[in-house]
């Protein structure tokens, strides 16, 4: 309902719990978005969430009502016809009203929101009729044109504070720009509260009155406020006062014209708020989050890890499946996983911390990234930033670039530790055990035959009885386990070898993985999850400012 107006209308004040819930909805709005919101409409939202929250907290209900206008208006007459007495300094001098000046009616106490008000000048109506504004704080404000950059200022800051606007014009400058374009237009959201007043009407000439009324309201419109009516005075005859009381009246006595300001103060920072926000966000896709783990993946050296993984399991399986009499030379060949610092043995070890690991074992081994493995890291990044930046604000579309892009040595270190805490062991292959025992039982074969042989040699040359023999077909039985355990160890060392392969194969695959899983975990830690926070604020301002706008 309008308070200004007896026949209403379809606008309804806001309940102070509503307020109170706006305020805070555009108070955490302004929390999440941060710098990341433009700083303009941040500051007055602030000042706004300040206000309302000031304002509700004032007990009482008092309405305050400004009389604004330019030198030489009769602002300051018509507030002293209102009073009933000579309480506003007035006359032709320039500035006329240089300080407030407020003018209470009713015996509630209205000192705390003067103080607020920060008005000094006070006057304490009394008389038979003060009991139809009861409640009315009316206070007249410096001229908002005046020479006087300190006077202009004052009005604007009283402005910001009361709860209904009361603007007095006159014949002579009631087109002027200053009041449509700086006051009015701005203020065009606060239809509800605004009362437009035409004064000195006495000085135009038959019928003149009506056709300023109607030019001064095509005007108003133009400004944004629809259908205003425009009361015409008069300080000197005493014209149009009545219906002005009645106006006043009417916003004293809804006690909502403050909740009505209130809100359409939310609305207004929230709008100057609502640029600052797009309407939806557009996330990571999973294809450039799968870009950035395979460029980190090559950044940390995993190719190389992998590659070593599979090496070392082939040099495993040769120590403990192949040909007994040649594995001594492996011996003296250095272990890949050693070589890079990976050679720790996480099956059945005791857990340890990422602490224990940078303090023990320091970094590892891997070599550093090559410039292109760097690049292709910091261009998965910035598709990334890119891709959940899209639709976005200059600001927040900047802070995703940012947070897509973590400092690059934080990064190498993380990753770093990221392959040092990640298992590059699987369980034992049982065919090596098999193996194993084959090619012992083969090995001890081979050995029997060859001292049988050497035996037989010496019993021949020695000249002794003749060392007997279980002959199969043409051979001897001893050249038979000799040659046969030979053969076959070689044989079992080949089909070994081929099976190592194929192991170290799975064996790598299964580390690749292992591996990927780690490094996505840090790609989500240092970019995914910074971006997704980005992401996360982005909707909760939006949804605030929302909020805030009802």
């Amino acid at each position: 309902m309008n308070p200004l107006r007896r026949s209403g209308g379809a606008t309804q004040a806001l309940s102070v719990e509503e307020l109170g819930a706006r305020a805070d909805a555009l108070s955490g709005a302004l929390g999440t978005g941060g710098a990341r919101l433009e700083p303009a409409p941040a500051a007055r939202a602030g000042e706004v969430v300040d206000k309302v929250r000031e304002r509700t907290s004032l007990v009482g209900g008092h309405t305050v009502v400004a009389l604004a206008g330019a030198t030489g208006s009769g602002k300051s007459s018509l507030f002293n016809a209102l009073v009933g007495a000579e309480v506003a300094r007035s006359g032709m001098r320039r500035p006329t009203t240089s300080t407030p000046t407020a003018a209470v009616w009713g015996s509630e106490p209205a000192g705390e929101l003067l103080d607020w008000l920060s008005v000094g000048t006070r006057h304490q109506v009394e008389g038979p009729d003060t009991d139809q504004l009861d409640g009315l704080v009316l206070v007249d404000l410096p001229d908002f044109d005046s020479r006087e950059s300190a006077h202009r200022e004052e009005a604007t800051r009283v402005l910001e504070l009361v709860d209904v606007f009361v603007w007095v014009t006159d014949p002579q400058k009631y087109a002027d720009a200053v009041l449509h374009d700086d006051y009015v237009a701005v203020l065009r959201e606060y239809g509800a509260v605004t009362i437009v007043v035409l004064n000195q009407v006495d000085r135009l000439p038959a019928g003149g009155q009506e056709q300023v009324e109607g030019d001064l309201a095509r005007l108003l419109e133009r400004d944004g406020l629809d259908r205003h009516e425009v009361i015409g005075t008069s300080a000197l005859t005493g014209a149009g006062l009545g219906e002005l009381r009645a106006r006043l009246h009417d916003a004293v006595e809804h006690s909502d014209a403050s909740r009505h300001r209130l809100g359409a103060d939310l609305r207004t920072a929230a709008e100057g708020l609502s640029s600052s926000v797009a309407d939806v966000e557009a996330g990571i896709p999973d294809r450039t989050r799968a870009e950035l783990v395979d460029a980190l993946a090559r950044s940390a050296g995993v190719p190389t890890v992998v590659d070593a993984v599979a090496r070392d399991f082939r040099m495993e399986s040769w120590a403990r499946t192949g040909w007994p009499f040649t594995r001594w030379v492996r011996a003296f060949r250095p272990a890949p996983l050693k070589r890079l610092r990976l050679d720790r043995q996480a099956d059945g070890a005791p857990d340890i911390t990422e602490h224990d690991v940078r303090a023990v074992l320091g970094r590892s081994s891997i070599p550093p990234p090559a410039p292109a493995a760097r690049a292709a890291v910091d261009l998965a990044s910035r598709r990334i930033g890119t891709a959940a930046g899209e639709g976005l604000p200059i600001r927040w579309a900047d802070a995703v670039a940012d947070a897509a892009r973590p400092p690059s040595n934080d990064l190498a270190d993380d990753l770093d530790q990221a392959v040092m805490r990640t298992s590059l062991r699987g369980r034992k292959p049982m065919w090596w055990a098999l193996f194993g025992l084959l090619q012992i039982l083969l090995a001890v074969a081979a050995l029997v035959g060859l001292v049988w042989l050497v035996v037989i040699a010496l019993a021949g040359w020695l000249q002794l009885p003749a060392i007997p023999t279980f002959d199969v077909g043409p051979f001897a039985t001893p050249f038979l386990l000799l040659v046969g355990g030979l053969l076959a160890g070689l044989l079992l060392a080949a089909v070994a070898r081929w099976l190592a392969g194929i192991g170290a194969r799975k064996r790598g695959k299964m580390v690749d993985k292992r591996l990927r899983l780690a490094i996505g975990a840090v790609a989500d830690e240092r970019v995914v999850e910074p971006v997704e926070q980005v992401l996360t604020d982005h909707a909760g301002a939006r949804a605030g400012i929302r909020r805030a706008l009802g």
